[in-house]
């Protein structure tokens, strides 16, 4: 595949990254480029040899959300109401739940404004590591909209339900400092080492038992929604597959001749 507006890397770690690459409009998403990050986490990112994926913005920003360029025909009256419940049920929920099923680490390189569904983006990836000169806004509201592309299911679940309706009835702007207290970041680094604290990450996620990992993040999601019962049972049908995986025996063994594991 030949992407106009993301660009793909592998690398012989097993990472894959992923670029928005609209830097002239801070990585506004139009619909080519939701089309194509879908195809690419449908595609790129389920190759076995790709361990984790990172996910990042050329230029200044992240992504400033919907391309409201898109709308703009219908503000001037020379076309009908878009119908934004089929624009989510196409393309952004379908992405959301592609990073969200992926059975690998997704880390966001959060490295400028993460706003509207580009927030949202930012939220559905496992682990965020932002500039410090990053910024995130809930900024639907700002248009008359309500929540949408997972953060009425993220956002409360990382900050908690006060602070949640703050950050989206308010739609202010909210610092990376102030988000890595909140829970909003796992960690807050200089603007011009976050790709390279990412990827000191990325590498040592890629050297972890990958199916491990995936069973890892199904159960954190499936705890999500389901009571302590439930989760349990999921846990134990979980290890039972678990235990039939190589991956076990190369950690047992490893541990008892006193070595590094190796789960390549």
């Amino acid at each position: 595949m030949s992407p106009q507006f993301i660009q793909f890397e592998h690398d012989t770690a097993g990472i894959l990254t992923l670029t928005l690459n609209r830097p002239a409009v801070f990585n506004a998403l139009n619909v080519p480029m939701l089309e194509e990050l879908l195809e690419t986490f449908q595609q790129e990112a389920t190759r076995p040899e790709v361990r984790c994926v990172v996910l990042t913005g050329a230029g200044r920003g992240f992504c400033a959300g919907q391309d409201l360029e898109e709308r703009r025909a219908f503000v001037e009256g020379t076309s009908a109401p878009p119908s934004l419940g089929e624009s989510l049920r196409l393309r952004y929920n379908p992405l959301i739940l592609a990073i969200r099923e992926l059975p690998k680490p997704v880390i966001g390189a959060i490295n400028g404004v993460a706003a509207g569904a580009g927030c949202s983006l930012a939220l559905a990836c496992d682990l965020r590591f932002a500039a410090d000169s990053a910024t995130f806004i809930e900024s639907f509201v700002r248009v008359g909209l309500g929540l949408d592309s997972g953060s009425s299911f993220i956002l409360p679940r990382l900050v908690g339900l006060a602070r949640a309706f703050e950050l989206a009835m308010l739609g202010e702007r909210l610092d990376a400092a102030t988000a890595a207290q909140y829970g909003l970041v796992n960690r807050v680094v200089p603007a011009a080492q976050v790709l390279d604290e990412t990827y000191a990450l990325a590498r040592k996620l890629a050297a972890l038992p990958p199916q491990a990992l995936g069973r890892i993040k199904r159960a954190l999601n499936y705890g999500l929604s389901h009571d302590l019962a439930e989760a349990l049972e999921f846990e134990a049908t979980e290890q039972e597959l678990a235990a039939h995986h190589p991956e076990y025996k190369e950690g047992l063994s490893a541990f008892f001749e006193k070595r590094p594991p190796n789960f390549g």
